[in-house]
């Protein structure tokens, strides 16, 4: 047993090259613009002056650093859209190559800008930055999913998460005033997803293209067979190329799906609204609401300003450590009951801290117990929603589709996310504690969901994951054989 996972060393290793460049650089990009917030805002303040010879007023200091914020989301689904077409024309591998130059590019406009004097070179290095997540994140999923044995493939796409959670406490880490988050270093501070950029980059290059993306869209089985040779050091790889000669043969002469077919067909409603509910909509769970409210939960239970940093570190790390948990279940006791349980859970959770945080003056004790608790939420949301909400795209949908479902499946969430970021801030204001509400009712409606419709998908081939869910797509026809033949083969 040892020496067989061994054998995938390479496989590995792939792995850590596509996360570093890929989640990773998602996770850093999120977390790392909490600590230096207060010396971009003075700059852009400092420009503005110089420029207008007036002090920039309140709401347009406060719009300006919004949209730094947001407009990272703006550029990630302007790289999920071309998510759809880049990897498709030039390769996965091309396309994470080029979108390295993105990361590069935007870490020299963020270098440059205090230089420059110029907060619109933050702006456009945010939007670019966004870009490289948007595409990365995508093409990182495809490429892994496409290159790992069917045994594998749930742990291994699941390392995405674990490094959206290593990127996050790296942000959060170089982000504290004893490191990068000073005064003079924060041009630095945002420059720093060049270096995982650059590292991809020249890894990259010693690693073959991904092997079902050559056998099915290219039709280069040689090219194929050696590509699995090298990464799984396995000659036995009938199995393998037969399940793609299957997937082939029924896709012959297909086009690559639209996003439009992906919409409109009826051979993947079912995968589509699994797609769309539990794992783009895993914004709307409520979790970068509480990592934005949790500095005030800790206020409210009298830790100290500065000692903030360190425990909003311990939340990340506890993201951290329960999705690296999630990815040795995951394979084990199945996507569903994770996913579907972690969402009723945290559910529950939520409305518990609403509660609390209703009676928090009754007691001195009350306040402990709401950090407690949202400790608690991140570790549910680590377990299950989180981690799952990557792994299971990659199993929904056979080739052809898979490209369009993922611009569909990034289009939701950071359009979402977008939503979240610009409009939590007033919803705060307006309905204090209670605004987790609106969340519990969103993780009580995809728990449920999970549980009741979606079948199970571990261990089975793309083909069978299909024919279980055509038992959905035509439950009130008869003839669910001929559907699927017919789902695998349509011309659109």
């Amino acid at each position: 047993k040892q020496s067989r996972n061994l054998q995938y060393w390479r496989l590995y290793v792939l792995s850590l090259v596509l996360g570093i460049g890929g989640s990773f650089q998602y996770g850093i990009q999120v977390s790392v613009i909490a600590s230096p917030a207060v010396h971009i805002q003075s700059f852009v303040n400092y420009t503005w002056m110089l420029r207008y010879e007036a002090p920039v007023d309140e709401s347009a200091d406060q719009l300006i650093w919004s949209f730094i914020v947001a407009v990272l989301s703006l550029g990630a689904w302007t790289g999920a859209i071309h998510s759809g077409s880049l990897p498709v024309t030039y390769g996965r591998k091309k396309a994470l190559l080029f979108n390295n130059v993105v990361a590069i590019v935007a870490a020299l406009l963020m270098l440059f800008s205090r230089m420059a004097k110029s907060f619109e070179m933050i702006l456009l290095g945010r939007f670019l930055y966004g870009y490289n997540v948007g595409l990365g994140l995508s093409v990182h999923l495809m490429y892994l999913g496409e290159s790992s044995p069917k045994k594998l493939r749930g742990f291994l796409t699941l390392t995405t998460s674990i490094f959206i959670g290593f990127g996050k406490i790296a942000g959060q880490i170089i982000g504290i005033k004893e490191m990068m988050g000073t005064e003079e270093m924060w041009p630095y501070l945002l420059a720093v997803s060049g270096l995982p950029a650059i590292l991809q980059f020249v890894t990259l290059l010693f690693f073959p293209e991904a092997p079902r993306y050559l056998y099915i869209d290219k039709g280069d089985a040689e090219g194929s067979k050696r590509a699995l040779q090298w990464l799984w050091q396995e000659d036995n790889l009938k199995l393998e190329l037969d399940d793609m000669q299957k997937e082939r043969e029924s896709t012959q002469g297909e086009k690559v799906k639209t996003v439009k077919d992906v919409l409109s067909s009826r051979c993947v409603r079912w995968q589509l609204l699994t797609l769309a509910i539990p794992c783009a909509g895993v914004q709307f769970c409520g979790i970068n609401a509480l990592y934005f409210y949790a500095f005030d939960i800790f206020r409210e239970s009298g830790v100290p300003e500065d000692q903030m940093h360190y425990l909003a570190i311990g939340l990340g790390a506890t993201e951290l450590i329960t999705v690296t948990l999630c990815s040795f279940l995951i394979d084990r006791s199945g996507r569903k009951k994770l996913m579907g349980y972690g969402y009723l859970l945290m559910g529950v959770t939520m409305s518990l801290l609403t509660v609390m945080l209703s009676i928090k003056d009754l007691n001195s004790w009350i306040p402990y117990v709401n950090i407690g608790l949202i400790f608690c939420v991140i570790g549910i949301y680590g377990l299950g929603p989180s981690g799952v909400s990557m792994a299971l795209p990659a199993d929904l949908f056979l080739q052809a589709w898979r490209p369009s479902a993922y611009v569909i499946s990034g289009t939701i969430s950071w359009l979402s996310m977008f939503l979240v970021g610009m409009l939590f801030g007033y919803i705060v204001d307006g309905l204090g504690q209670f605004c987790f509400l609106i969340f519990v009712v969103y993780c009580f409606l995809s728990g449920a969901f999970l549980i009741h419709f979606v079948p199970e998908t571990k261990g089975k081939t793309m083909v069978e994951i299909m024919e279980d869910f055509n038992k959905l797509n035509y439950k009130n026809s008869g003839a669910d054989i001929e559907k699927t033949k017919d789902c695998l083969t349509t011309k659109l």
